[in-house]
Parts: structure tokens; sequence; C-alpha cells
């Protein structure tokens, strides 16, 4: 059987009872730093909270005068990896954070190119998600189970570049004012939603970013109106996972997956929590799912036409 190992980066946000599900052995750590006045504390960001606890993180996040940056894999670091797997005979299928939000696809490509130059049959086949988050987890969710199920490298490869613009999101942000600190949106724009109870709600685009659809007054309607939207939009929900993931939102995640259940048949439901690799410039309030459905349309006509039917907008 051909030798590959599928290799993702941090902001795949993948928990650990979905990397056990698929036998996910490793992946590619990033960065995170945090700041309060003159005192700068760094850290590798991991996917079990070892090395920077989410009390810690989080806590971090909600203050106004704490500094929260974080940073992708360096070159050095996905070298590091690339040549550990090439010296054993394996091919490497990287996957990476969308290229238009993140230099950690560019970051990868140098890296193979490096590592190529050194060993040059190696086999490093580096992947732009076009997706991020649960989106982009998903995606190395489904080349796992691929790869289990005995599919080569480049129909892993081929499958992945075919359906990466069927992954869809569809959920609510409730804290703006945390948005706002992040530089996303003015702070007056943001104070004036957040006491209108306004929840901006957005799909991904072709072009490897979210584009917000609408905007809809109260939490638990937003999440209604996700799982209508999701009910719209899946395609063979029955036979196929989707992945919850919430920003410090654990209690609205749990509600959102009982009121998908009760309209999509999905073959599995997981909830995660986002890690801060992605929840560093989403910022806390993020409730959201993510799932196979058709392509994504171009400017998003289709899915704004379902989402303002839907809300009666």
């Amino acid at each position: 059987m051909e030798k590959f190992v599928i290799l993702a980066d941090i902001t795949c946000d993948l928990s650990r009872e979905i990397r056990e599900h698929i036998g996910m052995q490793d992946y590619i750590m990033g960065h995170v730093s945090i700041t309060e006045g003159e005192n700068t504390k760094d850290y590798q960001t991991d996917l079990d909270w070892q090395t920077i606890s989410r009390e810690t993180f989080y806590g971090a996040l909600d203050k106004k005068n704490i500094k929260v940056v974080s940073a992708p894999p360096n070159l050095d670091e996905y070298m590091d990896a690339f040549t550990k797997y090439v010296k054993q005979g394996y091919a490497v299928l990287s996957m990476s954070i969308s290229s238009k939000i993140s230099g950690t696809y560019d970051f990868s490509c140098v890296a193979a190119k490096k590592v190529q130059e050194q060993y040059p049959e190696a086999q490093i086949y580096c992947f732009d998600s076009l997706r991020m988050a649960g989106a982009f987890g998903l995606l190395v969710l489904y080349a796992h189970l691929l790869q289990n199920e005995g599919k080569s490298f480049e129909e892993v490869i081929t499958w992945l570049e075919a359906n990466k613009n069927r992954v869809h999101q569809m959920g609510p942000i409730d804290d703006l004012i945390v948005i706002a600190r992040r530089g996303r949106i003015t702070m007056g724009k943001a104070i004036l939603g957040s006491f209108a109870g306004v929840k901006p709600m957005g799909d991904c685009n072709r072009e490897g970013y979210v584009t917000v659809l609408t905007r809809v007054k109260g939490i638990r309607k937003a999440l209604d109106l996700t799982a209508a939207y999701v009910q719209k939009t899946a395609v063979n929900p029955q036979n196929s996972y989707a992945i919850i993931e919430h920003t410090d939102r654990a209690q609205l995640a749990e509600l959102l997956k009982d009121k998908l259940q009760a309209l999509v048949p999905f073959k599995k439901v997981f909830i995660v929590e986002c890690f801060a690799g992605n929840a560093t410039n989403i910022g806390t309030g993020m409730t959201g799912v993510y799932y196979f459905g058709e392509d994504v349309s171009d400017n998003m006509q289709k899915e704004t036409a379902i989402l303002l039917e839907l809300s009666g907008n």
C-alpha cells in the first residue's frame, strides 16, 4: 500500500474525539502571543490545550487591555515536519487554512520546494483548502476517511480539489464587541448591533473568505435560521458528517446540535471548540455548523437568496 501522511495545520480545530475517530496521527502546530502591558508571552498552539490552557487563552481574548495575536507555523517547522516523513519514505499531503486569510499555505509551499531540492524524489502536495476553522477541519476529516478506505495519494488530492467548494458554513456571532476590539468592525457598529441584538450570519465563498449574508435579531432566531438553512442546502446528509464549532459558547453549540438533529439526518455531528489559531481572529461568541452542500455559487447569489427567503427579509 502506498505510504502517505496527511499533515494539516493547527487551524483545522479537530478535537481529540475526531482525531481518534479518523486515526489522525500528526499535525503542524502554530503560535499565539499574549501581551499585557509590556509583558508578552509566546505559546505554541496545540489541539488539546496543553501548551496554553483554554482559561488562559479565552480569558485574555475577552479583555480589552490584552493583545492576542496568532501566527502560522514557520518555514523551519514545516521543513522539519516534511523532512521527518520524507526520510521515512512517505509522500506528504500538507493541508492548510485558506491562503486568502493566512500565510500558512505560502510557508508550506516554500518549505516543500526546499525539501524537494534536498530530496528530489520526495512527493509533497500543498493543498489550499480555501476554508477555515470547522470548514477546513471537515476537509481534513474526509481526507483521512478516504485514506482509511485505501484511496491513493493522488485520489485523495483529486477528491479534495473537486469538493472543497462544497463545504458550507452557517451560524451567528453573538459578541460584536470582541470583534470590534480585534479591528474587524468599528466599535460604534458593534455597540449598536449588540444593543439591538443583531447577529451577523455568513457562509464560505469560492474565494476563501466568509461572506455575511444576513443579520438576524436574537440568538434563538439565529440558531433556528441556521438549522433551517442547513436543512435546505445540505446534500446527502444521511451519509455525511457535520461539525459544529464554537468560541466559548458550549451551551449554544449543544442547542444548535439539538435543532439540527431534529431537522437534518446527518450520519454524525461533532462538536468542537475553536482553538487559539482561529479564535484569535474570530473572537468569542461564534457558533457555527460546517457541512457539505452543492458547490458554492458565484458571488453567493444562490446562498443569499435561500437565507433571505428563510429569514423573511
